[in-house]
């Protein structure tokens, strides 16, 4: 199914374990809180599905670590207050 849609299969460099890591557990994380919910007929289906969750949950409510235990969106909001406050200063 993935050629029908145009897409490629990626795989790691040998010897490398680490090059897809992120996007590993980006993908547990998608299946476990939002797929495995689900029963799709379609790609166009699943293809929303996916949108939903990235721009609907993940990057706009969901916390992450690395953010500081903000959403990315608050800690986008948070940076650019931040960084405006550190100009006025100068």
């Amino acid at each position: 199914i993935y050629k029908t849609e145009g897409m490629e299969r990626s795989y790691s460099r040998k010897g490398n374990p680490w090059d897809n890591a992120c996007i590993e557990s980006f993908h547990s994380l998608i299946k476990r809180e939002w797929i495995n919910f689900y029963h799709f007929e379609t790609m166009k289906e699943a293809k929303k599905a996916v949108f939903e969750y990235i721009e609907g949950f993940y990057n706009t409510i969901r916390i992450h670590s690395h953010c500081g235990y903000e959403s990315p969106m608050e800690y986008e909001k948070n940076y650019k207050i931040l960084k405006k406050m550190r100009l006025e200063k100068n």
